[in-house]
């Protein structure tokens, strides 16, 4: 199962849009096939996904705490 929210290109602007927050985020290659998922702080893990990935889609869910986005992914993934 994924997260079924609207993909975003993973650029830049995807980062800057990403919150400060814990949540949980999915990748995918550029036809929207997921390639992967984690649980971190958004803002960074966007970043990290930018710069070293090879993912060209980035989608995510805000949680309340790190322990809340660990649940939204064993629910999801």
């Amino acid at each position: 199962m994924s997260l079924r929210k609207p993909w975003r290109d993973l650029d830049r602007s995807a980062a800057a849009a990403a919150p400060v927050r814990h949540g949980v985020y999915e990748l995918a290659d550029a036809d929207g096939e997921p390639v992967g998922h984690g649980v971190g702080v958004l803002r960074d893990e966007v970043k990290e996904a930018l710069a070293y990935g090879d993912a060209a889609k980035v989608r995510w869910l805000v949680a309340e705490s790190r322990e809340h986005a660990e649940r939204l992914a064993d629910d999801r993934f």
